[in-house]
């Protein structure tokens, strides 16, 4: 009989871990919802053990955000592997990073046109006798006559199908030899994703990996491949299992809510609707039934977005039904939702004339479509606000969607059973309301299982970055003497800021009085980024040292593993919560009225806690790193944020003055 055991891969248990693996197992087994707060060194990826302990023959499905999560277990899996050879495993990323067609448009909108225009030409070749599509002269001489960037034919699809004959007549398609050839390969060998094209040939590595997805016990796989619908669903069917007969593990849960609200969000701006005007001339011409109705009503739209740009807030609220009542009037339309039939007949027109000619970008009247659909949905549906944005581009209409829960409960209560695991859902009871409501969910939260004597936690009793205080000069002047303090230790430090424009001012005052001392700053554009980030941590290794400047929640403070010398502390500077505008305030009263007075906490400050404990999480990667770890915002020591701190950072926090920080880092050694 399988056991926790059978599977576990390593010689003994760390603290806590076997009570999380237990629990695991208990939902595996009978079914429900767990959420495990499990600090990093807890041995959260294990709980895989559990999951193939009481699989049934059923299959695993573990969702990841990130590349670097995906590869911890494949490592964990691969020990797994060591121990019960037959367990088989395979992982599923994004087709923008595995398809090697090349063209241009979207890349899934890509796919559907060309394994379309494939299949259709593959199965007339081979009711002609051509069962080995991609050695048919005249399939190749198809695909080298095609124009490479507006692709018709996908020749990495083709070599990875071929036909066989029918039980009763004609032909049917099946996966190639080839493809299964090296299916069965990735399989035995696994190869990281940035290898996969290598071993992949001819065939499409999307293709050859969801044939091994088919086979295998467990499957790894991004949090789009889940949380969307639409490919939750194709994915599925293609690997001919139902949500009931899949075990779900859902890694870095506390990503979950921001995924699922930004797939559930649509936008549209101004170019947009330009766009959108030029597509509906073409379709004037053409006398498209609607076409000429619908263009009329653009203008309206533009217009309203011009009165916006005289509005001085850079986020703010839209009355949608001021918005219907200027589209809609003087207009030949009684409804909006008129509006939206037509729309909807247009642009699946302008979808089947652009696939027939090799162009795959979704339509600027697609993206308005989705828009006008969506905003019809939020009159009924308070989880989706309208918002507008003031940019470079300029104004930027959004329906955006508040509220995880209703998407996050059906997807885990439809499969047999659902694990979230993170090291900071912390308090796990508040993250369970939050993600949950009054579905019954099992909840456990470990101790950090590190070394005390390894780190030092401070908290700041006398200076903050709340609005009303920022350009008091006693309380700047004391966020600077913090971060000097701090700097002074040796090793790699990160001071991390509510935002970039309190960043980059603190930059500026901290900077002079760090001689000595390499100075990186997060930069805004994400292209200048990664290298400045490698630089950083690269200089322990030439027996150097610096402090970066980032941001609570920003592209250096999540999901990133500094193991090491790399990095020997970290100072959260300020609460980073959200800006608080009019969305926010509508935002609240939405979960108050959902939770009561807990709402604002759930809704606006555990966010916060979290972008803070996630840039904390930073520093202590391993049982033998040792680092020092700051909140330096008063705001930390209120009874309501110091309870929502894991229990171990409650325990062992220290209250400080100025003074008394530089006392404490002086004596750390």
């Amino acid at each position: 009989m399988d056991t926790i055991d059978t599977y576990f891969p390593y010689a003994e248990y760390r603290p806590g871990q076997r009570t999380m693996l237990e629990m695991a197992a208990a939902v595996a087994r009978d079914g429900g919802i767990a959420m495990i707060d499990a600090p990093t060194g807890s041995g959260k990826s294990s709980v895989v053990a559990s999951l193939l302990a009481e699989r049934k023959k059923r299959k695993i499905v573990i969702a990841v955000r990130t590349i670097s999560q995906l590869t911890t277990f494949i490592r964990e899996l691969e020990l797994v592997k060591k121990k019960q050879p037959q367990v088989k495993t395979v992982y599923l990323v994004g087709k923008k990073s595995m398809c090697p067609l090349g063209g241009e448009g979207d890349v899934y909108r890509r796919c559907e046109g060309v394994k379309s225009f494939s299949n259709s030409l593959m199965r007339d070749r081979a009711e002609k006798g051509a069962l080995n599509p991609i050695k048919d002269p005249f399939i190749v001489q198809q695909i080298r006559r095609m124009d490479k960037e507006h692709p018709l034919l996908c020749p990495y699809y083709i070599a990875s199908k071929q036909f066989v004959p029918a039980e009763t007549m004609g032909v049917r398609m099946v996966p190639s030899a080839e493809l299964r050839s090296r299916a069965e390969r990735v399989i035995a060998d696994p190869v990281p994703p940035k290898e996969l094209s290598e071993v992949c040939g001819q065939c499409c590595p999307y293709e050859l990996m969801m044939q091994a997805a088919r086979t295998t016990d467990v499957v790894i796989l991004n949090y789009h491949h889940l949380f969307d619908r639409g490919i939750r669903e194709q994915l599925y069917a293609n690997l001919g299992v139902e949500p009931q007969d899949v075990l779900l593990l859902i890694d870095e849960a506390h990503n979950c809510g921001d995924t699922i609200t930004g797939i559930m969000t649509v936008t549209m701006e101004q170019r947009d609707l330009e766009q959108a005007s030029r597509e509906l001339a073409g379709m004037v011409r053409s006398r498209h039934k609607g076409a000429e109705a619908v263009r009329h009503v653009l203008p309206r739209l533009t217009e309203f977005m011009k009165g916006l740009e005289n509005s001085h807030e850079p986020e703010d609220w839209f009355d949608p039904a001021i918005l219907d009542r200027m589209v809609v009037r003087e207009s030949l339309y009684k409804s909006m939702d008129e509006i939206v039939d037509d729309l909807i007949g247009i642009a699946e027109s302008i979808r089947e004339k652009n696939q027939k000619a090799g162009e795959f970008r979704e339509t600027a009247i697609e993206g308005l479509t989705q828009f006008l659909l969506r905003l019809s949905q939020s009159a009924t549906d308070p989880a989706y606000l309208t918002v507008y944005r003031r940019g470079d581009a300029g104004i930027t209409l959004e329906v955006r969607n508040i509220d995880p829960a209703a998407a996050l409960t059906e997807v885990c209560t439809a499969h047999a059973c659902a694990v979230l695991i993170s090291g900071t859902l912390s308090p796990v009871e508040s993250f369970r309301k939050f993600y949950f409501g009054d579905t019954p969910v099992t909840t456990l939260s470990l101790p950090n299982a590190f070394p005390k004597e390894n780190r030092l936690i401070a908290c700041a009793n006398d200076i903050t970055t709340a609005y009303s205080m920022r350009q008091n000069k006693d309380n700047t002047a004391k966020v600077v003497d913090y971060i000097r303090a701090f700097s002074a230790l040796r090793g790699n430090r990160a001071i991390y800021f509510p935002s970039y424009q309190i960043l980059e001012s603190y930059a500026d005052l901290a900077s002079p009085h760090l001689r000595g001392r390499k100075v990186f700053v997060e930069p805004r554009d994400a292209a200048d980024a990664g290298a400045a980030l490698f630089t950083f941590l690269a200089l322990p290794q030439r027996g150097e040292s610096g402090v970066m400047f980032a941001v609570s929640g920003g592209k250096w403070s999540e999901g990133l593993d500094y193991r090491g010398e790399m990095l020997n502390g970290a100072m959260v500077v300020g609460l980073p919560l959200a800006p608080f505008n009019r969305v926010r305030r509508m935002m609240i009263e939405y979960f108050r009225h959902k939770f009561g007075a807990e709402g604002e906490f759930l809704c606006y400050t555990l966010p916060a806690i979290n972008r803070s404990l996630q840039a904390l999480g930073r520093v202590l990667r391993t049982p033998d790193d040792k680092g020092v770890l700051v909140l330096a915002e008063k705001r930390f020591l209120e009874t309501r944020v110091r309870g929502a701190l894991p229990g171990w950072i409650q325990d062992e926090l220290i209250p400080c003055d100025a003074a008394g920080f530089r006392e404490l880092v002086a004596e750390w050694k």
